[in-house]
């Protein structure tokens, strides 16, 4: 798969997976679930944001960093997906949230090995 094609996809799929996060914040919050459901809105729709930023790059530098970025922020929603199930503080199936969330760490920790091994081509 082309670095094009990986970059197109996980930016559709980091998209998607904001407005799937902003739908379970929405039902996190009727719960009067508030802090990790915030935590989780904030890095789970920054994903998308740095990936836009990293695909407009001034160089590959930047395009590295931003993608970077991406990753940590992916990681971090991840993290708070979790923690809000092993808390049960829901009894909501956030399981589609969470293998989503991990295939894109995937995707993004693919596309920065190839472009960190392109920088020195």
């Amino acid at each position: 798969m082309g670095d094009a094609v990986r970059e197109n996809l996980v930016q559709q799929r980091a998209f998607q997976f904001a407005l799937d996060v902003i739908a379970l914040y929405c039902k996190l919050r009727d719960e009067r679930e508030y802090v990790l459901s915030r935590q989780l809105l904030r890095s789970g729709t920054s994903i998308g944001a740095n990936i836009e930023e990293a695909l407009a790059g001034q160089s590959r530098n930047d395009f590295i960093a931003k993608m970077a970025i991406a990753s940590k922020e992916a990681r971090e929603a991840n993290y708070w997906l979790r923690l809000l199930q092993a808390s049960e503080l829901t009894q909501l199936d956030i399981s589609k949230e969470l293998k989503e969330s991990q295939e894109i760490i995937r995707l993004l920790t693919s596309i920065l090995k190839t472009a960190v091994a392109n920088k020195s081509n």
